[in-house]
């Protein structure tokens, strides 16, 4: 293998290795609900901003580490982004007042977005552009099997060693691999030449971008409220499953989008109906919430039905293309960020208003409130659903009214 292609492997591998270790630190929360609850002596609504606060560092920093990595690369930007999750984790071994764990959650949140757009930029760097899709796939496959083993395997290792330990493990592993990240990836200098002022406002500017993103957004509560977080206490709560059972089937969620990722952008691809695969996908996971939520669903239908959500869950790699195709190629990168940054944002308001209405109507301990706060999830879904189709009825009487027009 040419050394080029020899680097180009090993700067992806990093960087998807990268992508793994920040999905296990998005849904740490979910598994160390109580252990936090207790330390810090706060409440479900409180918990639900912590946990979210991820989301809103997260999206901040998308066009600020997008535009880094262009102007510097990935061997500067990446090792520092790393560290800061690394910063972010000690506040849980260390603090006594809360406000340590808000900030360094944010940090997390902050250093997290460099890994999907690290990816990104390294593959383009790396490999051709008819190989990105099947890259990026790769890449996807490997962030959710991190986040599957942060669910039950990371359950685990808190109960045997203790979850201040696993943290602290987890630190270890962010620095040692930002300090392999900084002296594996080479120097790459920017070709950049466009404004990127006059970028930004081409892309906000752009009615139909903002809109598929806001649609899509409504629809990732199913991933970012559900899974992330609220799942494994609901499933206890409302279930009265055991912790591994109760933390082990969300990750059944990040199953399925591993098989959803290639097939459901497959299936757009070959059927040209890319609203049309995002709306039914809507649908199974709408239906599949009001069934889990109001209690129609058993061990076994919620195993099938967890994989399928995951599957569906992949919708957004369909909408951030989407979005992309309305505007010119030399935007469509920074597109892309704008896009997942307005879409991962709405993760923070799925867990702050669920954790709100928990809280508000009786607290963890009331099954009641646990299913009005979940339901919240499918009736995002139905909303979503609603706005798609409008969008299509306005696209085809706007393509109509072309043809028209043209014709005349």
């Amino acid at each position: 293998m040419p050394k080029s292609r020899s680097v180009a492997w090993t700067m992806w591998s990093i960087v998807s290795i990268f992508y793994a270790y920040q999905y296990i630190l998005r849904v740490m929360p979910n598994i160390m609900m109580d252990d936090i609850l207790q330390q810090f002596h706060i409440d479900t609504a409180t918990f639900g901003q912590f946990s979210g606060i991820y989301y809103i560092g997260y999206s901040l920093m998308h066009l600020p580490i997008g535009i880094m990595l262009d102007r510097f690369g990935p061997k500067k930007i990446l090792p520092i982004c790393m560290i800061m999750t690394v910063i972010g984790l000690l506040p849980i071994i260390f603090a006594e007042y809360w406000v340590y764990p808000i900030i360094g959650r944010a940090l997390i949140g902050m250093g997290s977005s460099a890994a999907i757009l690290g990816s990104f930029k390294v593959i383009r760097l790396g490999f051709s552009e008819d190989r990105f899709t099947r890259m990026l796939s790769l890449t996807v496959t490997i962030g959710l099997i991190g986040a599957i083993y942060g669910g039950g395997p990371v359950n685990y290792m808190c109960m045997t060693l203790g979850y201040k330990t696993v943290v602290a493990l987890f630190a270890t592993i962010g620095f040692a691999l930002a300090i392999i990240t900084y002296l594996t990836i080479p120097a790459i200098e920017s070709t950049h030449k466009t404004t990127i002022i006059a970028d930004i406002k081409d892309v906000f500017s752009n009615p139909k971008v903002i809109i598929v993103c806001l649609l899509a957004g409504l629809m990732v509560g199913p991933l970012e409220g559900f899974a992330d977080v609220w799942g494994t206490a609901f499933l206890k709560q409302n279930y009265g499953f055991d912790s591994a059972i109760a933390s082990s089937l969300p990750s059944l969620i990040y199953i399925g989008m591993c098989f959803g990722s290639p097939l459901l952008s497959l299936i757009a691809e070959k059927s040209t109906y890319y609203f049309g695969t995002i709306i039914v996908a809507a649908l199974i996971m709408a239906t599949s919430f009001f069934a889990l939520t109001f209690g129609y669903a058993t061990l076994n239908s919620m195993s099938v039905m967890f994989i399928a959500v995951g599957v569906c869950s992949a919708y957004q790699i369909i909408a951030i293309y989407k979005a992309s195709t309305y505007v010119q190629e030399h935007v469509v990168g920074l597109t892309t960020a704008i896009a997942n940054m307005i879409i991962m944002t709405f993760g923070y308001a799925f867990h702050s208003i669920i954790g709100v209405i928990i809280e508000s109507m009786g607290g963890p301990q009331s099954t009641e409130a646990f299913q009005l706060g979940i339901v919240v999830i499918p009736v995002a879904l139905v909303i979503g659903i609603v706005g798609y189709i409008a969008l299509i009825i306005f696209e085809r009487i706007k393509n109509q009214s072309s043809t028209t027009l043209a014709g005349a």
